[in-house]
């Protein structure tokens, strides 16, 4: 049974309007805009945005500095790793390469001022995730009110409307402002100049100029069939109203009076009710919401959020907060993901900060956590976006490679902006980083995976897998044992043991030789490569080179403890009190390590994961746990992940079930930090985690209910998409040791082994050995339906 209301999130008083209340308002957009909903009665603010706002760049000429990465390398594998760390970084300071990321610019606060006449009562805030629709209500006297709003897929508009019932009329004032000024954390940061609004008529126009000397704005008409208008002070008064409907529209990078006088002729025309525009956005955003779904067998009453995290608070996510996590991920990716736009970023589309924290595209592992939800989700055309990002910026990371390293092909530094491919973050750990390109060739080779697209195959994967290829063919040394060496190296943002700062170090050092992590996604793009060139018959001239390559890199080292080492030299000790799991690539997000391929080295990675939870719980972050959530679900560990969830439900959500980079309230959760960035990528890492418990694939084979957790006692999950393009449908109840399966082939007749965690037995008189299913026939487009019984 589905409860009433269970994608929908539930609050029972507004965002705080002191400081950064846009981390607490509902969100809406649709890939594009984006418009943070705070819920005041007396005086509402709905923050603005663009996904093409940004500012703060500072882009020179990347100068070239590869000469110097001989000595570099030379005086690392002498042991000289202190001396070799700030050698790059300092080349570029000494060459004045003086640089900014450029950060997203909230664009305006559209701002609804209402009197309050007995009181409020019954105050609810609603988001509705099916829809898009921030609803904020109340009762003043004897008259309800509601303010409804979404942000339009098919036309690119806010449309918001407040309705009265009952005796009382609608009495308010609008007027568009810049944000929010309290919202400007860096005494440093500049706030866009030239600030204008005018009122004529039914209209506001706001504008404002951006650092580049570019007008941004906004335009409102403000409809309303029996009230009156009034322009006074500076604000759009409407009076006697029993609805207002608001259209606007926001624009970025023109002239303010050309670009007023093109959306006023625009929301002239505009005669389609709330109701009609609503419809029409619903059927594309819920068309992508719709392609799954989670039921966790949820009975009763819909919970508010307060009540859900009070109860997650005392240890564990009750299941309606685990069901309205996963959609609300699923969600916020919808909600900030459109083909030719920019891919979401840490703060999603709904960056209140004036100079925001981390507020870029992260491939260090951000990025790539925000998505992992999507192709498994069966959302694969939310993955576009960050094809189209990566590839207009190919020759910025081309220019990357040659500069720094002299390399042919691409390098993708961790932190990219869309004005810019660039490396902006000169510092060792940042600069030494080379497997961003390769982390995102994964997305490129798993979209072909999961859809069958031998067109995108040929035409896009494969170019980016091979400039991929062709950096690490120039970059990586050969040993004198015959084995690559990778030098400088990184393992993401972590530092050895010994040359941490503290008494037991040497000093700080950044840069490390041969990071497991630096082999495992080298070795995986090979191998991407090699498959796909052969599926279309690409590239016949390199892949002897590229299987050559393959045979060259290192096997994975272990620890006198059994667990897989972090770096693959003797130089460097482990250190686990960190957030980050680097090197547990090759079995999560990777597919190159299981448990039937090699059960010994899956033993090791399990055992070097598990010490992140045991040794490092007070380094934790809200996303290292979602990922940490990821990997045991990988692993077959369901309650391991679940507690991770757990971990993460009473550390770093908050009200609005936004997640944060820490615990803030210093409960021994995490990193200890006096304050807590926003950050998205837990709230789709979580959305990932749980469709990894339902179930994994590798072309050919489909793992059934994986890491099912123990409480997870009933519930139904699906159309989950698997690699091969099978939609798989998955019930199950522990309670009677049930399961049940639809699948179906979208593209092609094909054969697939479906594995359980157990035996079962086929109600449906199927041969079984064992745990599996072997060589089942689907045809494509044909559902098969199928029964099981956990076996004892």
């Amino acid at each position: 049974m589905i409860s009433k209301g269970k994608n929908e999130l539930v609050m029972n008083y507004p965002s705080p309007w002191w400081g950064a209340g846009w981390r607490e308002a509902l969100p809406s957009g649709n890939g594009k805009i984006g418009a943070a909903v705070y819920g005041s009665v007396h005086e509402e603010t709905i923050l603005l945005t663009h996904e093409d706002l940004w500012a703060g760049s500072l882009t020179p000429e990347l100068p070239n500095i590869s000469d110097k990465l001989p000595q570099v390398r030379s005086m690392l594998l002498a042991g000289e790793v202190i001396q070799a760390n700030p050698i790059l970084s300092d080349a570029l300071k000494e060459l004045g390469y003086e640089t900014k990321i450029a950060w997203p610019l909230p664009l305006c606060d559209f701002k609804v001022r209402m009197p309050s006449k007995v009181g409020f009562k019954q105050y609810e805030r609603r988001l509705d995730m099916e829809t898009g629709e921030v609803t904020v209500s109340w009762q003043d006297g004897d008259t309800r009110y509601g303010r409804y709003l979404f942000v339009s897929r098919p036309t690119d508009l806010i449309i918001y409307e407040i309705r009265a019932e009952g005796d009382g009329l609608i009495q308010a004032d609008f007027f568009i402002d810049l944000h929010d000024r309290k919202d400007v954390r860096k005494t440093t940061t500049l706030l866009p100049e030239n600030i204008e609004l005018q009122i004529e008529g039914e209209y506001l126009f706001f504008a404002a100029s951006n650092d580049d000397a570019t007008d941004f704005g906004a335009v409102a008409r403000i409809s309303t069939k029996e009230g009156r208008l009034e322009a006074c002070d500076g604000v759009l008064k409407v009076e006697g109203a029993e609805r207002v409907l608001i259209y606007i529209r926001l624009f970025v990078k023109g002239e303010r009076n050309a670009e007023w006088s093109r959306i006023r002729s625009q929301l002239a025309g505009m005669k389609a009710e709330y109701s009609e525009l609503l419809q029409a956005h619903v059927q594309e955003h819920g068309r992508i919401f719709h392609a799954s779904s989670l039921d966790l067998g949820v009975e009763g009453n819909l919970r508010s959020n307060e009540e859900l995290l009070l109860e997650a608070y005392r240890g564990e996510a009750p299941l309606e907060m685990v069901e309205k996590m996963w959609a609300y991920g699923r969600y916020l990716l919808i909600s900030c993901s459109r083909e030719g736009g920019h891919p979401c970023h840490l703060y999603g589309l709904w960056c209140g900060e004036y100079e925001g924290l981390w507020a870029f595209n992260m491939v260090n592992e951000n990025l790539q956590m925000i998505y992992w939800q999507a192709l498994s989700g069966n959302m694969p055309e939310l993955l576009l976006t960050v094809f189209d990002y990566m590839e207009r910026l190919m020759d910025d990371f081309r220019t990357n490679a040659r500069s720094l390293y002299g390399c042919r092909g691409i390098y993708i530094p961790a932190p990219t902006a869309p004005d810019s491919g660039l490396l902006k973050h000169p510092i060792p750990h940042i600069l030494h980083w080379t497997g961003g390109a390769g982390w995102v060739a994964q997305h490129y080779y798993d979209y072909y995976l999961y859809t069958g697209d031998l067109d995108f195959l040929r035409h896009r994967a494969l170019p980016f897998l091979r400039e991929t290829a062709m950096f690490y063919e120039d970059f990586f040394i050969i040993g004198e044992d015959g084995y690559y060496i990778s030098c400088p190296s990184v393992s993401p943002e972590n530092v050895p043991a010994n040359y941490r700062s503290g008494p037991k170090s040497d000093a700080t050092a950044e840069i490390t030789i041969n990071a497991t992590m630096d082999f495992a996604i080298a070795k995986e793009v090979l191998r991407n490569l090699i498959d796909g060139a052969g599926k279309v018959h690409a590239y016949p001239d390199e892949v002897d080179k590229w299987k050559a390559m393959l045979k060259r890199i290192p096997p994975y080292q272990m620890n006198e403890d059994g667990s897989v080492r972090e770096w693959m030299h003797p130089y460097f000790t482990e250190y686990n009190h960190h957030r980050h799991q680097s090197h547990i690539y090759p079995v999560f997000p990777g597919i190159e390590v299981n448990r039937e391929n090699d059960s010994e080295l899956y033993e090791a990675f399990i055992a070097a994961a598990k010490k992140r939870l045991l040794i490092g719980l007070n380094d934790q972050t809200g996303w290292s746990f979602a990922h940490m959530a990821n990997h045991y679900a990988r692993m077959g560990e369901g309650d391991l992940a679940l507690e991770c969830l757990d971990l993460l439900s009473r550390s770093c959500v908050t009200n609005n079930f936004f997640t944060l980079h820490n615990d803030w309230r210093k409960m021994g959760i995490g990193l200890d930090m006096d304050w807590a960035p926003f950050q998205i990528d837990a709230n789709m890492g979580w959305s990932a985690a749980v469709q990894e418990m339902m179930l994994f694939s590798l072309p050919g084979k489909i793992y059934i209910l994986p890491a099912l957790p123990t409480r997870w006692r009933k519930g139904k999950v699906g159309p989950l998409l698997t690699r091969g393009a099978v939609e798989v449908t998955v019930s199950w109840n522990q309670d009677v040791d049930s399961v049940q399966l639809e699948l179906i082939s979208r593209n092609s007749s094909q054969a697939v082994d479906v594995i359980f965690p157990q035996p079962v037995i086929p109600i449906d008189g199927l041969r079984m050995q064992g745990n599996k299913l072997s060589n089942l026939r689907l045809v494509a487009g044909k559902p098969i339906q199928l029964s099981f019984k956990f076996g004892v």
